[in-house]
């Protein structure tokens, strides 16, 4: 069989217009089919590193995904606040080592808004329990301070020094003056800080304290500002700031052991309905609803590159009309009908592989070109790394799957005889 890879790459050469259009349709089913995959994968990786080390996260009773949506991934709303007297609770627990409040609900120009407290740059940890770093400037201390994800800084063109105006509410774009919002343009804040890139929502959110979560909304009401009644911003510190309400708490206890223990107890506190989530489960539950619309991607993807392969055998089945006369001259000179057999499987597989091989190098182009923009866009990181196990295993598929569908041309061949050849059509 080896002695007829030269000829069928010559034969195929001959037919290089058509079988190229053929390759490019597998290249891209290809790169279709292993771009899901790579996506499914790096879109786990991305929700898994986003927060490590914390225990628990805590928040008024709901669905445990949403919660872990919203206060980690600053995605959707929050359902309700819980209470600072609750926030006190945990932080007086003999099993807690270390507690981080967190307030969402404003914004900036499209960017989500945390307040939280010092403990934030101490204790969260992002993948492989590495600590938040500070590329320029400090974490704040200051009422009015304000540190910046890298996201927002960089596509924002912030720097240190600069002065920025927070947004009631969450805005989808990065417009200055939306209809709609309402600016806190009376309490501005200085930008203090700037995180280094994690790759995590945390690129993507501009903090500032807790307490100046409250000290801007000292003047509102119901979600608007109260008519007629401003408190200037260099006044808010007469006033107590103390949080009245925070959307969620994450959580470290001293032992690990502890946490279903303390995860029963926030459920069964009776000043108000809470619910603790580990993190692990919580995302473990996101995959297992969201596996329907991964193996429908999947099955899309298939059926693409199954079209491909049709085309390949149409294209291979439509020329042995015009290679009669060339088989015939084979046949001709000691080639046996196994031999043809073999010579068009090996065309078709030459083919598919060069497909599969193209594919995966366009893959590999589209994530360097694209993963920055997908990084900042959506936070999601794009790996450059050799195929994982699942594309080795779906580019063997693949190559199964093509060479059976060159199976057919290659019997067809099979069965034609030296006279269907030599015999002129009329």
């Amino acid at each position: 069989m080896i002695h007829l890879l030269p000829i069928a790459l010559r034969s195929a050469w001959n037919r290089r217009y058509t079988l190229g259009l053929t390759l490019i349709a597998i290249a891209l089913s290809v790169t279709l089919l292993l771009g899901i995959e790579r996506l499914r994968e790096d879109a786990r990786d991305s929700f898994a590193e986003a927060v490590s080390g914390t225990d628990l996260v805590v928040g008024a009773r709901s669905s445990p995904i949403q919660l872990l949506l919203y206060a980690v991934f600053h995605i959707g709303e929050a359902s309700n606040n819980m209470g600072w007297h609750s926030v006190q609770m945990l932080a007086a627990h003999p099993d807690v080592a270390w507690i981080i409040p967190i307030s969402l609900g404003d914004s900036h120009r499209g960017f989500p808004v945390l307040g939280t407290t010092p403990a934030y740059f101490e204790h969260f940890r992002y993948g492989d329990r590495q600590p938040l770093r500070l590329a320029q400037g400090k974490s704040f201390d200051g009422l009015f301070d304000a540190v910046l994800g890298a996201e927002v800084a960089e596509r924002l063109g912030y720097k240190l020094g600069d002065r920025i105006t927070l947004a009631h509410g969450m805005r989808e774009h990065e417009e200055e003056h939306e209809p709609g919002h309402a600016e806190h343009g009376d309490k501005p804040f200085t930008v203090v800080g700037i995180l280094a890139r994690s790759g995590t929502p945390v690129d993507r959110t501009v903090h500032i304290d807790l307490e100046a979560m409250q000290a801007i909304h000292l003047d509102w009401q119901a979600g608007a500002p109260i008519p007629g009644f401003v408190i200037p911003q260099e006044y808010v510190k007469k006033f107590d700031l103390t949080p009245k309400a925070v959307t969620a708490v994450l959580l470290g206890l001293k032992s690990r052991t502890a946490v279903f223990a303390m995860q029963r107890q926030v459920a069964d506190y009776r000043a108000e309905p809470l619910i603790a989530v580990l993190p692990g489960v919580a995302l473990s539950q996101l995959w297992d609803l969201l596996a329907v619309a991964e193996r429908a991607l999947l099955a899309i993807s298939a059926l693409v590159l199954a079209v491909s392969f049709a085309g390949l055998v149409a294209v291979v089945l439509a020329g042995l009309g015009e290679r009669r006369r060339e088989l015939a001259i084979l046949r001709s000179v000691g080639a046996r009908p196994r031999d043809l057999f073999a010579l068009l499987a090996l065309e078709g597989g030459a083919v598919t592989l060069a497909g599969a091989a193209l594919g995966t190098l366009l893959l590999t182009v589209l994530s360097a070109a694209l993963g920055p923009w997908m990084e900042a866009r959506y936070g999601l990181a794009l790996r450059l790394a050799l195929p994982s196990a699942a594309e080795l295993a779906l580019l063997g598929w693949v190559g199964l799957v093509g060479t059976l569908a060159s199976l057919l041309p290659g019997y067809r061949a099979y069965r034609l005889s030296l006279a269907d050849g030599l015999t002129p059509r009329v």
